[in-house]
């Protein structure tokens, strides 16, 4: 094989596919990348079979092949070329030469025979959806997953589709992130549980054109993305996501409408006396048209501030995770946001009258924080 390719457009697809190399597995193979000059294009394709990755970069073919090469390796080898075209050539006993202007390289690469890659799909079930919706979809709940593989469902993310309507739900156990989407298109319904990690990866990996299109395609165990010559496919999470719904509620005995900014501002400020592993609540006073925020600490010291609201409803003492309220007015668009309580034990919601976004998050007990 010989292929002749842009270094930048070479490290732009090696970084892309490199997403989907496991950093621990006990199969070599899967700790290599894939390329594939055999046919009339170059693909870069990394699979570690619960995620795959397959990129088309530009170059010239000058002699078909294709080999496997160490990605980490790989990808330090070709992000300090210069930025000049970079040659691969390889020969019968797998090693490769990788040269740009006076500057060589050569590894011992692995054949393609052994690399897995990624299996067909079927092009039939889809939906297609801007990468400017995407990506901001994916930050606005990406945040309220769970790293703990104890509980599966929680370190995904449910994909609800309705007709012309997608609504995309995360939670942790104690807060749940809701998006509801408008499709151009009408859909067939459907309901699939999306790894967090592969979201992650789509998010790291597409822009925010609003006139470029994502395709998305489904079957019963996988879920596939398809954008600007990438392929990203996923296995899906198995199992009934939890009954959101039955969560959500729209009683509230309090209601505060707020600017956003200076809630977030205030909250922030208030973590200077917050270390890590400590549990202890920002606490929240809410009268007439002031809402107080509170944190004591005994070892550090403590803050109080003031900010005006609106309010409808009773005066509330209530605690929170101030991390959890952050999380959730860092990523709301607009300059106020409307919080709704019933009581200091009941589940805190934030959302719009369009419902476009909904937040639910769980207080602390702040008479039980030490």
């Amino acid at each position: 094989m010989k292929i002749i390719c842009n270094k930048s457009e070479l490290l732009k697809g090696v970084s892309i596919v490199s997403k989907a190399v496991p950093s621990k597995t006990t199969m070599s193979i899967m700790q290599c990348i894939l390329i594939d000059a055999s046919q009339n294009e170059i693909n870069l394709i990394a699979n570690d079979m619960e995620l795959g990755i397959e990129t088309v970069i530009s170059g010239e073919i000058a002699e078909k092949g294709k080999i496997a090469l160490e990605a980490k390796m790989f990808r330090e080898i070709i992000s300090k070329m210069p930025d000049n075209d970079v040659t691969i050539v390889t020969d019968d006993s797998l090693k490769a030469s990788i040269t740009c202007e006076k500057v060589k390289f050569n590894i011992i690469g692995k054949s393609a025979d052994e690399f897995s890659y990624l299996p067909q799909i079927e092009h039939s079930d889809s939906i297609v959806i801007s990468e400017y919706t995407l990506k901001r979809i994916i930050r606005q709940t990406i945040f309220s997953i769970s790293d703990n593989e104890n509980s599966p469902m929680m370190t995904g993310e449910l994909f609800e589709i309705d007709e012309d309507r997608l609504r995309v739900s995360s939670l942790d156990g104690h807060r749940i992130s809701m998006r509801n989407i408008k499709l151009k298109n009408v859909y067939s319904s459907k309901k699939v549980i999306v790894p967090g990690k592969t979201l992650n990866e789509i998010s790291s990996i597409i822009g925010d054109d609003t006139e470029k299109n994502v395709n998305i395609f489904f079957t019963p165990n996988h879920i596939l993305f398809e954008f600007d010559n990438t392929l990203v496919l996923s296995r899906l999470i198995e199992g009934d996501y939890f009954n959101v719904d039955q969560m959500i509620t729209r009683d509230y005995e309090t209601k505060v409408t707020v600017n956003k900014r200076e809630l977030y501002d205030s909250i922030d400020r208030s973590t200077l006396f917050i270390r890590e592993g400590d549990k202890r609540p920002i606490i929240i006073n809410i009268t007439d048209d002031n809402l107080e925020l509170k944190i004591n600490n005994s070892t550090h010291g403590s803050m109080d501030e003031n900010i005006g609201i609106t309010k409808e409803g009773k005066d509330l003492i209530i605690g929170f995770n101030p991390k959890f309220l952050m999380d959730v007015l860092r990523v709301i668009d607009g300059d106020e946001v409307e919080m709704f309580m019933v009581n200091p034990k009941s589940p805190c919601f934030i959302r719009d009258e369009e419902d476009s976004y909904i937040y639910l998050i769980l207080p602390i007990n702040f008479n039980t924080v030490s």
